[in-house]
C-alpha cells in the first residue's frame, strides 16, 4: 500500500512539474513579442510637442526601424498607419538588445502639415527598447512619444497657448 502511495506521489509531482515548464516556456515565447502604441500629430505651433492646438492625424505612416549597433546596418523595419484617433499599433517579435529601434515619420495626410525637421540636433524620431533584458516591468506593451508633423506657418493662436503654459518660445509670430 506505501508503495503505491509513494509512486502516486511521483507521478502527480511529475505531472505538475511537466505543466509548469510549459508555462514557464510560453512565458519565455511572450518575451519576444513586443506591441508598440504611439500617436502622430499636427505641430500647430512648430514647437515639437503636443499643445492644445495639436490635432492627431489620422493616416499618417510611421516606420520602425532597428539598426545593429556594431555596423549601422538596417536589421528590421515595419510600417503602421494611424486611426481616426491619431493612433497606431504594431507587433514586433524578436529580442533586439543588440540594436538601436526608433519610430520616425514618414508620411503625412495633410499636405498642410507635412514638414519634418532635417536637423539632426531636432530629429523626430522616438527610440524603443525591444528587448526583455533592460529592467522594464511591462514585456509586453511599449509606449512611444507622440511623434509630430510640422506646419509651414505657426497658427496666430500660439502665443496665448505658450503663455497658458508659462513658456516664452524663442520665436516670433
Amino acid at each position: 500500500m506505501a508503495s503505491k502511495a509513494i509512486f502516486f506521489f511521483f507521478f502527480v509531482s511529475a505531472v505538475c512539474l511537466s505543466s509548469l515548464a510549459r508555462v514557464a516556456i510560453a512565458d519565455a515565447d511572450d518575451f519576444d513579442r513586443f506591441q508598440i502604441q504611439g500617436s502622430v500629430y499636427c505641430d500647430t505651433c512648430r514647437v515639437q510637442f503636443v499643445t492644445r492646438l495639436s490635432k492627431f492625424l489620422e493616416g499618417a505612416k510611421v516606420k520602425l526601424e532597428c539598426r545593429s549597433r556594431t555596423n549601422g546596418t538596417v536589421t528590421l523595419t515595419k510600417e503602421a498607419v494611424t486611426d481616426k484617433t491619431g493612433s497606431y499599433r504594431m507587433e514586433v517579435t524578436g529580442d533586439h538588445e543588440e540594436e538601436v529601434c526608433e519610430l520616425v515619420l514618414v508620411e503625412s495626410p495633410d499636405s498642410g502639415c507635412s514638414d519634418v525637421s532635417k536637423e539632426a540636433y531636432l530629429r523626430n524620431a522616438a527610440k524603443i527598447s525591444l528587448t526583455a533584458n533592460d529592467g522594464i516591468v511591462s514585456h509586453e506593451t511599449r509606449i512611444v512619444n507622440p511623434l509630430g508633423f510640422m506646419v509651414k506657418t505657426p497658427s496666430p493662436e500660439c502665443p496665448a497657448a505658450f503663455k497658458e503654459l508659462g513658456i516664452v518660445p524663442d520665436v516670433t509670430f
